[in-house]
């Protein structure tokens, strides 16, 4: 059982009330007047491929030892995060406020504004674009999301797309394996 299963979930003070706070060093200010109006899914896993292990949560804060795995020595020194993560249980961290930009979309566009980070959320789902994602994820996410719309009126259904979307030929994620149809029939849209 996730957090996500035993309270309602709430948004206090720009934090989940039901996420693990580990805040990261990797955010900096969204530019003024600028609402939250994007809403983009990731997924990561650290090495690639293999779950657990509190690997992300090490990277998103800058401390992950490069001596652990020979792809470490490829991430070690970026410095990249994300407002949630939702691991394969359900679980779910926190590392930016989400009224801060956090580091997670990079070189993007959508809907032919450039810089999504400056107006999105970004939630990284523990997977791979080939490994389907647990049931336990698309409930959390649709729980979280669903409390994302209510708080955030410029964040639409149709504003909820895949990394892949706005870094196209850079970015894959979240891959095949997300099951978008399942996400929005559950989201009601």
């Amino acid at each position: 059982m996730t957090a996500a299963d035993e309270q309602p979930i709430a948004i206090v003070d720009n934090w989940l009330n039901i996420a693990h706070k580990v805040p990261s060093p990797n955010f900096n200010q969204r530019p003024q007047n600028v609402p939250v109006s994007l809403l983009v899914i990731h997924n990561i896993s650290l090495p690639p491929g293999e779950f657990g292990g509190g690997y992300v949560q090490q990277f998103f804060q800058n401390r992950l030892d490069a001596s652990v795995h020979p792809y470490f020595v490829t991430i070690a020194n970026l410095q990249v995060s994300a407002h949630l993560f939702i691991e394969r249980d359900g679980k779910v961290t926190q590392f930016v406020a989400f009224d801060q930009r956090a580091w997670h979309a990079g070189a993007s566009s959508f809907d032919g504004v450039a810089n999504c980070n400056d107006y999105s959320i970004g939630i990284e789902l523990e997977g791979t674009d080939e490994l389907p994602y647990t049931d336990e994820q698309y409930v959390v996410l649709v729980k979280v999301t669903r409390q994302l719309l209510l708080t955030y009126p410029t964040l639409t259904p149709a504003r909820i797309i895949g990394h892949e979307h706005i870094a196209p030929g850079r970015k894959t994620d979240p891959g095949p394996a997300f099951d978008w149809s399942r996400y929005s029939a559950s989201l009601g849209t």
